[in-house]
């Protein structure tokens, strides 16, 4: 048993590195600063700063980081203005949530197998490389919705916003937001969580030995 335990050692700090990327992903799917939209403008009827994010659009009149917004309009996937950059971009991150979500319930159930001493091997490590798959799925999820966000500012392209909004539908320069580096944190952490439960040690296909769980 003191061997299973062991091999289970590394799975202790794949899950606290996935719980991390975890927090991460919601973190960084919930923040707006995904797209940093900057407007040269001298109207005041035009923000001089917009933060596009894949849930909501802030608008800044006055560039600071230390005010509120002035105003931040709320969207979803059923609004026909989104790009489909954001559209995906959604969905992937929801799916990301979800199954990460999975993936940790599925590397609780592996370790309490192990630490409360339940002596079968093929149902420790199943649990395992379930977990190692669904948080490397969820990483590729947020990785692609960084990569085409990515492509969308450098690309410069725009959004039509509403009218009621008072954003134009390019800005004058364009570029990625703090939410990216979180994303790209949260897609490495969730990669590497998966690589330490795909490579559990006591494999699938060794036979159990009585002194494998001696006390």
């Amino acid at each position: 048993m003191n061997l299973l335990i062991n091999c289970a050692n590394s799975q202790v700090v794949g899950f606290v590195v996935a719980t991390a990327g975890w927090v991460l992903s919601i973190t960084s799917m919930g923040h707006v600063e995904w797209r940093m939209w900057y407007m040269n403008s001298s109207s005041y009827s035009t923000p001089s700063l917009a933060c596009v994010g894949m849930w909501k659009v802030c608008m800044y009149y006055y560039i600071s980081y230390f005010e509120r917004p002035t105003s931040c309009h709320l969207y979803t996937y059923r609004d026909a203005y989104l790009p489909v950059s954001i559209r995906v971009g959604q969905h992937l991150l929801l799916a990301a949530s979800i199954l990460g979500l999975l993936g940790k319930v599925s590397i609780i159930i592996a370790l309490r197998k192990v630490f409360t001493r339940i002596h079968l091997r093929r149902g420790i490590c199943h649990p395992f490389v379930v977990s190692g798959i669904l948080n490397m799925v969820a990483s590729t999820c947020i990785l692609i919705a960084v990569i085409w966000n990515y492509k969308s500012v450098m690309n410069e392209e725009g959004i039509s916003f509403p009218p009621s909004f008072h954003v134009p539908f390019k800005p004058d320069t364009q570029e990625n937001g703090n939410a990216m580096l979180a994303a790209c944190l949260a897609s490495f952490m969730m990669m590497l969580s998966g690589l330490f439960h795909l490579t559990y040690k006591c494999s699938l296909h060794n036979p159990v030995h009585p002194e494998d769980f001696e006390l």
